[in-house]
């Protein structure tokens, strides 16, 4: 008989609502209860695939905010696996290690955490009569700058050997520097798989030996947006390894641009809107879609779309509310006004004024200082991590102050454009 597993890492169970988007209540609540639901359906994969284990490869808390209930809940999925034989190895991520319940809780017997250097563990002997090892590291430190690979004992020999680490790899944009390693590092040490786990996005980086990042199994917001899985591997009596993905995530977040060059009426925008949303919702498994829309292009809409952006959020829920599962987390408006030369009696002054407003006060010394300060003084008041992430260096602080003055110039201007919205619409 072979021996088969479910790959996954990254759960943040419980993780705090991100999205101040999230105005919805119903959409909030939905969100804030997607980790739970993606572990019971890792549980549920793992019996109706009858798996001989589930492999954790870090990140099942989300650092200091979670609470006994959760691990409370924890507990109780992982019994179901116990009731069922199946073992389950786990090892502690980054953000497992700054939970403050992590040693509270005496987990079910069918698991096994993995310290920091750690005995190779039998996880079963093929028919064959190859074994089965799992390697695994774990620490207690959130950070770990170094790498984790001499932690590993050698593979056993004659044996499929199975590594579990929690790394970032050579580095991953949006994910902090974690037991840094090379892939050709993990390919070299001798092991025939790789369940590794922090971060996010799913790749498979090597296939002989096969070493997998799972990616997560649900996301939390737009940034962790498109479909989540875990993985599921076959390992023959030959030693002979497959993979497969599978879908897991109860909701899943993506971004949609819809251009709306040539558009001129509000109910053609909401038809194009709508017929957007049916394709996408027709192409997503899961139960749930949660898009951010970015409206682009030339339209004489674009005035209009701005100066009323909560009655365009409520046009736009309107629309998905007539498909299964389909919601609206944000609306960014991209669009430019255009001029109509035919029907126009004379410039128009708020265009004049947009054009001076862009050639003029924008770029000039005086207003970049001004505004440069205001926002130097905003991005004190925010916490290190944060400022961090919205302005890491001079470069990144001017490309911000430029994008906030453009996108509040043409909020102003859309206020300015006049009264005639509703007949707009």
């Amino acid at each position: 008989m072979p021996f088969r597993f479910v790959h996954t890492a990254d759960l943040h169970l419980d993780s705090p609502l991100r999205s101040l988007a999230l105005k919805n209540p119903e959409l909030a609540e939905l969100v804030r209860g997607a980790t739970r639901t993606a572990l019971a359906r890792i549980v549920d994969l793992c019996l109706a695939e009858n798996v001989d284990a589930l492999l954790m490869a870090g990140d099942l808390y989300d650092g200091s905010q979670t609470s006994m209930n959760t691990a409370l809940y924890l507990a109780g999925e992982l019994r179901r696996l116990e009731a069922a034989g199946v073992k389950v190895f786990v090892i502690r991520g980054n953000h497992d290690s700054q939970s403050a319940i992590k040693r509270e809780l005496t987990l079910p017997a069918n698991v096994h955490l993995f310290s920091g250097r750690a005995k190779p563990v039998l996880a079963k002997t093929l028919q064959s009569g190859r074994q089965v090892y799992i390697h695994g590291v774990g620490f207690d430190n959130p950070h770990a700058p170094d790498s984790l690979l001499s932690s590993f004992e050698a593979p056993v020999a004659d044996a499929v050997n199975i590594g579990m680490l929690h790394t970032s790899l050579a580095g991953s944009r949006g994910h902090d520097p974690y037991a840094p390693c090379s892939v050709a590092e993990l390919a070299g040490h001798g092991f025939d798989y790789w369940a590794l786990g922090h971060v996010h996005l799913r790749q498979v980086h090597w296939e002989k030996p096969l070493i997998v990042m799972p990616g997560m199994p649900q996301g939390r917001d737009i940034n962790e947006a498109g479909s989540k899985t875990v993985t599921l591997v076959t390992v023959g009596d030959d030693g002979s390894l497959e993979h497969q993905e599978r879908a897991i995530g109860q909701a899943v977040f993506e971004r949609v641009t819809i251009d709306l060059t040539g558009v001129r009426d509000w109910r053609q925008m909401l038809d194009k809107a709508a017929e957007t949303l049916s394709s996408l919702r027709i192409r997503t498994v899961a139960d749930h879609l949660i898009l951010r829309f970015s409206l682009t292009g030339a339209t004489p809409l674009a005035w209009k779309l701005r100066r009323d952006p909560d009655f365009l959020l409520a046009e736009f829920s309107n629309v998905a509310a007539g498909l299964s599962g389909c919601w609206i987390e944000k609306i960014d408006i991209d669009c430019r006004g255009e001029e109509d030369a035919a029907t126009s009696s004379g410039p128009d002054p708020v265009e004049e004024l947009a054009a001076l407003i862009r050639s003029d006060v924008l770029p000039s010394h005086a207003f970049r200082q001004e505004a440069g300060a205001i926002l130097d003084e905003l991005l004190r008041q925010l916490p290190r991590e944060l400022h961090e992430a919205f302005a890491s260096d001079e470069a990144a602080a001017a490309r911000l102050l430029e994008t906030i003055a453009a996108a509040g110039s043409d909020d102003v201007l859309a206020y300015l454009q006049g009264g005639d919205g509703e007949a707009a619409r």
